[in-house]
């Protein structure tokens, strides 16, 4: 059951510079004002605009600089870089922040899983703590999905050493983590909002009833995009890594100019331009509305980032899956174990053209994408993750 709170509660995000990251808060800060509460969001200059529009008040959280950002270290692929750009971020921040904070008293802070100056904040001061999870959640049971070599798992030692060094100072001046591992599990104790269903959540059945998996939050969309008569592929390698230029080349070769009508999103006006002269019945857009497109989509050549798969999924396009990193590699993992899709193992015309086929003439992977959306949308979405934030105000 959850708590009576106040009327009007002052709740306050906190969340790295990265659309993949906050685009699925929005709709939940956008639920919690409808609802009567105040909403501060500590965040950077390129989200302001979309911030603002969800209805929170914006607090610039300093320079993108100091600040990680998926595009660079990340905590799985170097955890070392991670922890010092963290502790780097958090000292930076800290009085005026803190500052703010105190001024302001929030009732609960919300912090995004890779802010992790949000939730130190929210300890040293004594502030009942959400964590805002974007991706899958990771304990030693989960973690299996990223399908780490030995050499990776070997690697990954001299980097906790480095994270922990590089989380000293931050022990120095009262903050209460441990080391590098802390970083990349979820903390049982925590109440956690996971923005997946625990269907598609690998071991979903090692983790707490603290974990709340409300399934994707995705924003208003646009109407679908028109249908010829022939099957749509979308194509897209995401909004970050965008210099994929060959490989979006050979999808338009492999699809363009026969029986498919093909959309690429190039990611920038940059790359839409140099992709040059394409084959009939392909469009390419420096970027699109992604959502208007999934819903008209028959299939979906994808990087396989969070977001990205859990859109599709959604509305039950299946996935053919070319990841670029550990965290996108450990979606299209889960995807392909639960028959939601396939995983490129070639990058010719002619591969990715078989495969393609192979999508579609199955409908056993549409099924199961199918399956994995109805789950998402059976989860609650920004009306439940909404109502676990006010839950922890006593």
């Amino acid at each position: 059951m959850l708590r009576r709170v106040k009327k009007v509660a002052k709740i306050a995000f906190f969340c790295i510079p990265a659309r993949g990251h906050t685009n699925p808060t929005l709709p939940v800060v956008r639920r919690l004002v409808e609802m009567g509460h105040e909403v501060i969001y500590y965040s950077f200059a390129p989200y302001r605009e979309d911030i603002e529009a969800a209805g929170a008040k914006y607090v610039d959280s300093g320079s993108l600089d100091a600040a990680p950002a998926t595009g660079g270290a990340s905590v799985t692929s170097d955890i070392g870089a991670a922890a010092a750009l963290i502790a780097q971020t958090t000292l930076s921040m800290e009085a005026p922040v803190l500052k703010a904070l105190t001024a302001d008293r929030p009732d609960v802070i919300v912090a995004d899983s890779a802010a992790a100056w949000g939730r130190l904040f929210a300890l040293k001061l004594g502030i009942p703590l959400v964590c805002s999870n974007t991706t899958f959640v990771f304990n030693r049971h989960a973690a299996k999905v990223m399908k780490s070599s030995f050499g990776d798992l070997l690697r990954l030692l001299p980097a906790l050493f480095r994270a922990a060094r590089a989380l000293r100072p931050l022990r120095d001046r009262g903050y209460p983590i441990k080391g590098g591992m802390d970083l990349m599990q979820g903390d049982p104790s925590t109440t956690t909002v996971v923005y997946t269903s625990r269907q598609f959540q690998p071991c979903a059945g090692t983790f707490s009833d603290n974990f709340h998996f409300v399934g994707p939050c995705l924003r208003p969309c646009g109407e679908p995009v028109a249908k010829s008569g022939r099957p749509l592929i979308y194509v897209s390698m995401g909004t970050v890594m965008t210099a994929e230029l060959d490989f979006l080349r050979r999808c338009a070769i492999a699809l363009g100019g026969g029986r498919y009508d093909v959309i690429i999103s190039a990611g920038s006006e940059a790359n839409a331009t140099a992709l040059g002269s394409l084959p009939g019945h392909v469009r390419v857009y420096p970027r699109v509305d992604q959502l208007s497109v999934l819903q008209s989509a028959d299939a979906f050549i994808t990087h396989c980032g969070m977001n990205s798969a859990s859109e599709a999924l959604y509305y039950g396009v299946p996935l053919l899956m070319r990841p670029l990193t550990p965290e996108e590699a450990g979606v299209a993992n889960r995807a392909a174990e639960l028959g939601a899709g396939l995983l490129l193992t070639g990058e010719s015309p002619e591969a990715i053209r078989a495969a393609v086929e192979t999508v579609l003439a199955n409908p056993a992977f549409r099924e199961a994408a199918a399956r994995i959306g109805a789950g998402f949308r059976d989860c609650g979405g920004a009306e439940a993750a909404a109502q676990t934030i006010i839950s922890v105000i006593s």
